[in-house]
């Protein structure tokens, strides 16, 4: 009869309680929201000692802004010059083609800003997901 034996399953397992202040509920509950976790997800990673991250790199996220706003001005260099604008008149090849350039650059400066955003996470993740077929390769 043990081979028809389910294995546990947490829903199915008694709750732990945890009686706490409203305050500490809502602080708890933003805390869970600030890391992309449900409450339920969040105490059982702390209950058992895993440091939770947030899911946002806030100064990541200040980074992209400012790449992002760079992006803007250039691009507005471009479409001023591809408009014909009086005040772009001077600019030759070599300008547009540096522009092009700048443009790039700055597109692959926010792709790898983006990377270090996403790739701790997705390690981290991972990490806790058990191998499937350990031992081959």
């Amino acid at each position: 009869m043990s081979d028809n034996k389910k294995p546990a399953t947490r829903k199915a397992s008694p709750p732990i309680k945890v009686y706490c202040l409203p305050e500490e509920r809502a602080r708890i509950e933003a805390n869970a929201e600030a890391a992309g976790l449900s409450l339920s997800a969040y105490l059982l990673a702390v209950g058992q000692g895993y440091a939770v991250q947030g899911v946002m790199d806030y100064e990541k996220v200040r980074e992209l802004a400012a790449i992002n706003g760079d992006l803007g001005r250039l691009g507005g260099l471009l479409k001023l010059w591809l408009t014909d604008d009086i005040r772009t008149a001077h600019f030759g090849e070599s300008t547009i083609r540096a522009l092009l350039g700048r443009i790039e650059r700055t597109q692959d400066q926010m792709t790898g800003v983006m990377r270090a955003v996403v790739r701790p996470r997705r390690a981290a993740d991972l990490a806790a997901k058990p191998e499937d077929g350990e031992g081959g390769s």
